[in-house]
């Protein structure tokens, strides 16, 4: 999602900009700006200059150098719409002219925004009746004239004021013309951090450690809270009481967003067959089920997996989209290998709703970026009713689910570009099954034998995740047919149930294909009077004790016409025939085998969207990582 860039320095600063627009390209945006103050880089006469483009950003760039747009001061920013429709007078930055002053020419502030201001439109007002025109439908325009209005010489000052009116969540940075070598940043509820230069002679802001790949690797993750003020070759932080802090500058190895494509046509495809490795690297180095394996980043020795292992008697799983369906097929290890209760809430519902609070629960928070807004939510509201042990599942070590959560499990998926999570989802589900195993282990339910049984299994996964991905020609055939069908329907029963519905959501997200999933079992219950030979059914057939109540529900469907596309077993017997396409999976795999049957509808969903056309690395209206409500 919307992703900010920010830097004072003694040299122009705008490639170095745009270039860490380019890195957070893969979030998704639909409009993208730069704003920078000329007068930095010592023309005593220049002003605020700013691009803006509703295009990608190779567009602006093209934009910036025809209105040769420079300076040593600014920030940038890629904004995915929430307030206002993507059009260049929405986009970011957003310029403050003063109350009654002439909106043509160049403003007083210039701000960008991440977030939402839940109290825009009293403030709107307020501001309307001081004199301030509003160019824009945003939230984000309300700050800076607030700023504006609050501006009496020192912009620390007059951003700390216009802090405490604002409602909701934010990661801002701002700039004054009156001081042309100074970027103040604030962060509550939305991810900021600060990258020092070389020497300090020069300091960064951004969303995201990756748009300063190249550039800096001293990273300073924020608190919330956190305001900084950014001045040339210095720095400082305060905290929300206002007081000066020092926070811990590390050493991250970001990776750049602009990796080589390879042999692969987009980013998702190359995902995909990533997997295998994604997943190897992800249990690298595991010998044995230990409860160390969950100790936390940043927990200092402070927090013990083994001690709280002991400790909970059930389970609270937290995600949202496919994250959240990682956790449904956690639910069936969990209770079925564990013996321990599980619970798997939709992260922006949880929070919202009356819950009755257990100490004795393990929060378990799943996220790919671990900065997705609602399930930080969720995991500070479940926080905020005792519940005190708290994991995480996430892809980034550095991120702030990582930090607030107790105990943690990074996965090793490496960075994802594609909207559309598909390795992110694999690993999640191999640490998952290590948490349930480790559980099982401490309550006593894992014997020494179906430990080493579980841990051969899980090192054969990248060689049976291999064999899975070489039958993508049969896909390949299978997509030319669902290509120009506007429905479809996925079914699956027990641990494949959430595999239909994480298949169904990558075929809509990427080809735009309406597409539900349901038990298999429901489906006699209501969806069936959906079934016709024009909407294709996808079934998830493992060989496991519900397989025959599969076979009957899929002649539930041929007896309507429906015609069917089933991932199936090798020994499930199930041919193709007349209105039953077939694609046999290489072997079973008994309890992990979610992993592999998600492979092919991932495969499926990609070949679609390419029959089809559509953009399948940023999709219309979605972003990668969601830090906003």
């Amino acid at each position: 999602m919307c992703g900010i860039v920010g830097a004072v320095s003694s040299r122009n600063i705008v490639p170095i900009l745009v270039q860490g627009l380019q890195r957070l390209e893969y979030r998704g945006y639909d409009s993208c700006g730069v704003a920078v103050h000329a007068a930095s880089l010592g023309n005593i006469q220049g002003g605020l200059q700013r691009a803006r483009s509703t295009a990608r950003v190779s567009e602006l760039m093209a934009q910036i150098e025809h209105d040769h747009v420079q300076g040593g001061t600014g920030i940038a920013h890629t904004r995915w719409a929430t307030h206002g429709a993507p059009a260049v007078h929405n986009a970011h930055p957003h310029f403050s002219h003063g109350s009654g002053q002439d909106t043509n020419k160049p403003g007083r502030v210039a701000l960008v925004h991440n977030g939402i201001i839940e109290n825009h439109d009293e403030l709107r007002a307020e501001l309307q009746a001081l004199g301030y025109v509003f160019n824009s439908q945003t939230d984000t325009e309300v700050i800076a004239h607030l700023v504006d209005s609050l501006y009496n010489g020192d912009l620390f000052e007059a951003v700390q004021t216009a802090l405490t009116r604002l409602h909701g969540a934010y990661a801002i940075a701002v700039f004054h013309k009156d001081e042309p070598q100074r970027v103040i940043g604030a962060r509550a509820g939305s991810p900021l951090i600060l990258g020092v230069g070389l020497g300090g002679a020069e300091t960064f802001l951004a969303s995201d450690a990756m748009a300063l790949a190249g550039v800096t690797d001293q990273i300073v993750y924020l608190e919330d809270g956190d305001r900084v003020d950014i001045q040339l070759g210095h720095y400082w932080v305060f905290d929300k009481h206002n007081k000066a802090v020092q926070r811990e500058v590390k050493t991250v190895h970001a990776h750049s967003g602009a990796a080589e494509l390879g042999q692969y046509r987009h980013y998702m495809q190359k995902e995909i067959f990533e997997q295998p490795r994604a997943i190897a690297d992800t249990l690298e180095g595991i010998e044995g089920i230990v409860p160390e394996l969950f100790d936390g980043v940043h927990s200092g020795g402070h927090a013990s997996a083994h001690r709280v292992f002991k400790a909970v008697d059930n389970v609270l799983i937290l995600a949202c989209g496919t994250s959240y369906y990682s956790g449904c097929v956690a639910k069936y290890w969990l209770e079925a290998i564990a013996k321990i209760p599980c619970q798997v809430e939709i992260a922006s519902e949880y929070r919202y709703r009356e819950s009755v609070a257990n100490p004795s629960t393990l929060v378990v928070t799943i996220s790919q970026s671990g900065e997705t807004a609602d399930t930080l939510a969720a995991l500070r509201h479940a926080q905020s009713l005792g519940l005190e042990h708290t994991l995480t599942i996430c892809n980034v070590a550095t991120s702030a689910m990582v930090r607030e959560c107790k105990l943690a499990y990074v996965t090793r998926a490496g960075a994802e570009i594609g909207v559309a999570s598909t390795k992110a989802f694999t690993t999640q589900l191999a640490a998952l099954f290590l948490l349930t195993l480790a559980l099982a282990q401490a309550k006593g339910h894992l014997s020494e034998a179906d430990e080493a049984k579980y841990l051969k299994d899980m090192r054969h996964l990248p060689a049976a995740l291999q064999a899975v991905l070489a039958q993508e020609p049969q896909i390949m055939a299978w997509a030319q047919e669902f290509a120009s069908k506007e429905n479809a329907l996925f079914l699956g029963r027990g641990t494949h149930y959430p595999i239909a519905l994480e298949g169904a959501l990558k075929l809509k997200e990427i080809t735009y294909i309406h597409a539900e999933a349901y038990a298999a079992g429901e489906l006699k219950h209501g969806p069936l009077a959906l079934v016709t030979s024009a909407m294709p059914v996808v079934t998830v057939a493992p060989n496991d004790a519900l397989l025959e109540k599969l076979k009957s529900n899929m002649q539930e469907v041929r007896a309507r016409g429906g015609v069917l596309y089933v991932l199936a077993d090798g020994d499930t017997h199930i041919e193709s025939s007349e209105g039953v396409n077939v694609i046999r999976m290489p072997e079973h795999y008994g309890v992990l085998s979610p992993i592999l049957h998600v492979v092919p509808l991932q495969l499926l969903a990609y070949h679609t969207a390419c029959a089809r056309g559509t953009d399948v690395d940023k999709p219309r209206n979605l972003a990668k990582s969601v830090t906003v409500e």
